[in-house]
Order: structure tokens, then C-alpha cells, then sequence
């Protein structure tokens, strides 16, 4: 008895060609981003007819495992200024607050590795990229340029803690202006 007052109350919501607006939807345009899908559903009939539906699932599965390896393998590369960033931390803790040439060739490689990484974003990540956007860059980028710019802040701190930097109010010292005494007296001031 259920199941006839749900059916009695059933509505169906997909147009048949003899419905009254059918005609009506056809003629508005396609939202954006529907061309594609239906080229894409084109494509896959046009596979299934005239390939079979073995060598078009194969031909799936082998596009499906090279963009799955070409978002792992940007990931990794990626992740990999963190590794660097560790081995340089390590190395500038190591160098100590001394001015020498050691110290001072670590920092700069620390402030000038990540600059030159930010510069190169695009190519790093090109030979992931694909014609029809199956693979997402947007992530690995991100964190691409986070990790970088985590390792260019390191590098200046190290440098603002060597004083290579004029951090504090002592550095601009030089350009104070001071005044002329009018007058000067030996009494000392009480």
C-alpha cells in the first residue's frame, strides 16, 4: 500500500521529446564549459562504436595512470625546496654569527636559490602540464612558492642576525642629522 501512494506522488523530471518544453531547451545556448563535456561525450561514443569497448577502457586506464603520475611526480618536486631548506638551515646553524667567507657564502645561496626558483615557477612545473587540463598545477604551485618563500625568509633572518641587514634604528646612525650649538657653556646642567 505504500509503495502506490509513492508512485501516486512520484514526479518525473527529465523532458521526453512530446513534453511541452522540450523544444524551449534545445534552443537555449549551452552553459560554459558544456561544449567540452559534450565533445568529450562524443569522443567516448565515437570510441565505443568504432573501437570496441576494450581498447577505449585501456586506452582510459593508461591516460588515468600517466596524469595520476604526473600529479605525484609535481608534488615531489613541489615538496622538494623543503628538503633543501632543511639542509640549509642545518648549514647556516652551523656557520654561526661570524662574519667569514664560509658564513656569508651559505646565506647567500640561502637568499638567492629560492629568488631564482621564484623567477623560474613556470618552467619547473611545464613538463606536468597538459593540453587538456586533466592535471591540476594549481596545488604544487602553491606550495612550490609557499616553501620558497619560507626559505627566502630564513635566509634574511640570517642575514639580519649577521647584521648584513639594517634591522635596527643604531644602522641608520649615519644619516642623522645633528644640531649646531648655538652657544656653549662649562656650567654642567643641574
Amino acid at each position: 500500500m505504500s509503495r502506490e501512494k509513492e508512485q501516486q506522488w512520484s514526479i518525473e523530471l527529465n523532458l521526453r521529446e512530446q513534453d511541452l518544453g522540450y523544444s524551449l531547451l534545445q534552443q537555449c545556448p549551452a552553459p560554459p564549459g558544456m561544449k567540452r563535456v559534450q565533445a568529450l561525450e562524443k569522443q567516448f561514443e565515437s570510441d565505443n562504436v568504432h573501437g570496441g569497448t576494450g581498447s577505449s577502457a585501456e586506452k582510459n586506464k593508461q591516460a588515468l595512470a600517466i596524469v595520476a603520475k604526473k600529479r605525484a611526480k609535481a608534488m615531489s618536486i613541489a615538496q622538494s625546496p623543503g628538503k633543501q631548506m632543511l639542509m640549509n638551515g642545518f648549514m647556516m646553524y652551523m656557520s654561526g654569527k661570524n662574519l667569514n667567507i664560509f658564513s656569508i657564502s651559505i646565506t647567500s645561496m640561502a637568499v638567492m636559490n629560492p629568488l631564482k626558483s621564484l623567477v623560474g615557477l613556470n618552467n619547473t612545473f611545464k613538463a606536468f602540464e597538459d593540453p587538456d587540463g586533466k592535471v591540476d598545477l594549481q596545488m604544487p604551485k602553491i606550495i612550490f612558492l609557499g616553501l620558497n618563500l619560507i626559505w627566502l625568509m630564513l635566509g634574511l633572518y640570517k642575514m639580519s642576525i649577521m647584521r648584513l641587514i639594517p634591522t635596527t634604528s643604531s644602522d641608520f646612525a649615519g644619516s642623522v642629522v645633528w644640531k649646531e650649538l648655538m652657544e656653549m657653556s662649562s656650567i654642567p646642567p643641574s
